[in-house]
């Protein structure tokens, strides 16, 4: 015992006490501890109870943290719904995204200051702060060289991120930090850089005032949120360079504005973007193929719609290897065709031979739609005029196609966030559901318990019925055992008296059913009944049976001694075991049920429990047999029992050596 707990005793007088380990599979979570101030033992029974409270402990545990990773997951995915919002709402204004996402990295997180910092050039300026004082935030604002800013060098060191526990412990440090500490009280801080390839854009920052590291989950979380960051920047860089190529900026907005409205269905926008593109290109015919990996879809169409129908009566299709649309599936992003009766592949391409039969086209441009090394599909239009597009009209034409990549991939990225969301939600139902489930299984065994053997009670639950409890037959092996002078006792006691002694008589045999796995049928004053080898079958249920009442012998040996040294009280302990087939099954009503046995096996072991002295276990013929090479026996000889016709050949097991002696009540010493 360490001197702490024997302090601790000592002060508040524990004597006794017991821990139980809250393990879920092979991990340890805890423990439950429970202390009397007096020097007495736990109780099987008692220790049992602590057990399963503690087995409740740990599903609670299990369902808290499933329950807590669910709502981290569902805000997690909500936030970065929120800012793909923003981003989809302000596709050319940072601001707000910038703002939404510094707010929403800092809420998860738990920091309560911090920048969103991008790098101009040779300087750095914060594009959005939270939580600083006015003056300083001012100054973050106005920015400076980025020799000042030390994450900013570690960062381009190739550093996945910048972590100071405790900033008030550097010994060197930028202007920007120094001042940070003293002007914003900054401790810890994180810093994770924003990155497009191999190029520094910036930095995202949360910090606290306190000293307590981010965690790798928070800083994972942080993460996230700076590759939203890059991928607004990357949008409005897009979405500038396009607004300065094109001569018709409204055009462009126009066609991002279908984007927003429809971020998760393309017909508008593909309708949208192939309108603006024959109106700024002159073209009198626009379609948009997609290719969903093996064949190419004719999506969508703007224009005269003879050529439309046939290609939608040819369905999805592969093109001839150095066609058109096959070289934009092998690489080429830009395929144009000045006139299209000079060309070669037209006398071996159906496509290009219908499109100048039916429409009269005479010029083709083709412009890949690709993100990476990912192929999307590809947006045509034709002329009926022949010549060349102009490097503006290609320029225009790949803009829209980037435009449309984006629709794609925000289509894609909505989808996959509603089906998480969703799953979410479904997960969490199905944790609800589970949670209601095992709080409706513990009330049920509960419930049963109180009627029913514990085994009995717990195989119901699992079996997830109640047949076991209709009637059947089966083979069994009875207990009966009771006290010796107890009827003489009860006459002269008080009642307080002979309450005292059933609760120490039970509480010591009640324990010693369970561990030899039988069936406890009653407990009827002094009487006890018990059976083997149902609900559950066992191996050896005689064996088991006949131990069972040796140990019962021996406890009850020793509390019958106590009360004779104690109180003076003669008793005595006889027990019967029979086997034989009986009728088992659920007797009562709905209010109060049992489980009982009924049969001559009942009755035989009744009456072999009757006949019993003091100390004497009488068994049956068949029990003696089947126990015979594990059990010394001494014969008792016929038995004429009352309520029996046949004499019966009884068998006693003997106390052995080591085992106190029972005083014999009645009828003289056990015969052999």
């Amino acid at each position: 015992m360490s001197a702490g707990f024997r302090e601790m005793a000592e002060a508040s007088g524990i004597r006794s006490a017991i821990t139980v380990t809250l393990n879920k599979e092979d991990m340890l979570l805890g423990i439950v501890t429970v202390y009397r101030q007096e020097v007495r033992p736990f109780s099987d029974k008692q220790i049992a109870l602590l057990q399963n409270f503690a087995a409740q402990a740990v599903i609670a545990m299990e369902n808290a943290r499933l329950l807590t990773e669910t709502r981290e997951a569902l805000e997690q995915q909500t936030a970065t719904a929120e800012v793909l919002g923003i981003i989809n709402a302000s596709p050319g204004d940072l601001a707000p995204v910038f703002d939404a996402i510094l707010e929403k990295a800092h809420s998860l997180c738990g920091a309560t200051l911090g920048a969103l910092v991008l790098r101009d050039g040779e300087r750095l300026r914060a594009v959005a702060t939270h939580g600083y004082p006015e003056e300083f935030a001012a100054r973050a604002r106005e920015g400076g060289p980025t020799h000042r800013f030390t994450s900013l060098e570690r960062l381009q060191q190739g550093e996945r991120f910048v972590h100071i526990a405790d900033a008030s412990l550097l010994t060197t440090g930028d202007p920007m930090t120094r001042a940070g500490i003293e002007a914003a009280g900054i401790r810890t801080l994180l810093s994770v850089p924003l990155r497009k390839d191999d190029a520094l854009l910036g930095y995202i920052t949360a910090q606290r005032r306190e000293v307590r590291p981010f965690t790798d989950k928070q800083i994972a979380l942080l993460q996230n949120f700076a590759a939203q960051a890059v991928i607004a920047m990357e949008n409005a860089r897009l979405l500038t360079e396009t607004r300065e190529a094109l001569e018709q900026q409204t055009a462009t907005a126009e066609v991002l504005q279908v984007i927003n409205s429809s971020p998760d269905d393309l017909a508008p926008v593909f309708d949208a973007m192939l309108e603006r593109a024959l109106r700024l290109c002159d073209g009198a015919y626009g379609s948009l193929f997609t290719f969903d990996g093996e064949k190419f879809l004719h999506t969508a169409t703007r224009g005269e719609t003879g050529y439309t129908d046939w290609l939608r009566e040819s369905g999805p299709f592969l093109p001839p290897s150095g066609g058109l649309l096959d070289r934009a599936l092998k690489g080429e992003d830009i395929v144009e065709v000045a006139d299209l009766l000079e060309h070669d592949g037209i006398r071996q391409y159906s496509a290009l031979q219908r499109m100048v039969e039916l429409g009269g086209y005479r010029s083709l441009l083709n412009v890949a739609l690709r993100k990476e090394n990912t192929f999307f599909g590809v947006i045509t239009i034709y002329r009926k005029e022949k010549g060349p597009f102009t490097d503006k009209q290609i320029t225009l034409l790949e803009n829209f196609a980037a435009q449309a990549v984006i629709a794609m991939e925000n289509a894609r990225l909505l989808g996959e966030l509603h089906q998480r969301t969703e799953e979410v939600a479904e997960l969490n139902r199905g944790l609800e559901a589970r949670v209601a489930e095992q709080v409706e299984e513990l009330g049920r065994v509960g419930r049963l318990k109180r009627f029913l053997a514990p085994q009995l009670a717990e195989l119901i639950v699992s079996q997830g019925d109640e047949k076991i409890l209709e009637s059947h037959r089966r083979e069994i092996v009875v207990v009966f055992c009771d006290l010796r002078g107890y009827t003489a006792f009860t006459e002269t006691a008080e009642p307080e008296e002979v309450l005292d002694f059933l609760r120490e008589y039970h509480g010591a045999l009640g324990p010693l059913v369970s561990q030899f796995e039988g069936t406890l049928d009653q407990f009827s004053g002094d009487g006890i009944m018990v059976f083997f080898n149902d609900p559950v079958p066992i191996p050896d249920p005689a064996e088991r049976a006949v131990n069972m009442a040796m140990a019962m012998r021996e406890a009850a040996g020793e509390l019958i001694a106590s009360w004779r040294r104690r109180r003076g009280r003669v008793l005595g302990f006889g027990v019967g075991i029979a086997q034989g087939y009986a009728t088992l099954g659920q007797i009562g009503f709905a209010e109060r049920s049992g489980y009982t046995a009924i049969g001559t096996v009942c009755n035989l072991a009744a009456r072999l429990c009757a006949e019993a002295k003091d100390g004497q276990i009488l068994l049956a013929q068949r029990v003696g047999v089947a126990v015979e090479e594990t059990t010394p026996l001494e014969a008792v000889g016929e038995l004429t029992l009352k309520g029996l016709t046949q004499p019966v050949v009884a068998y006693n097991v003997p106390l052995a050596v080591t085992q106190p002696a029972l005083r014999v009540i009645e009828g003289g010493p056990p015969s052999v």
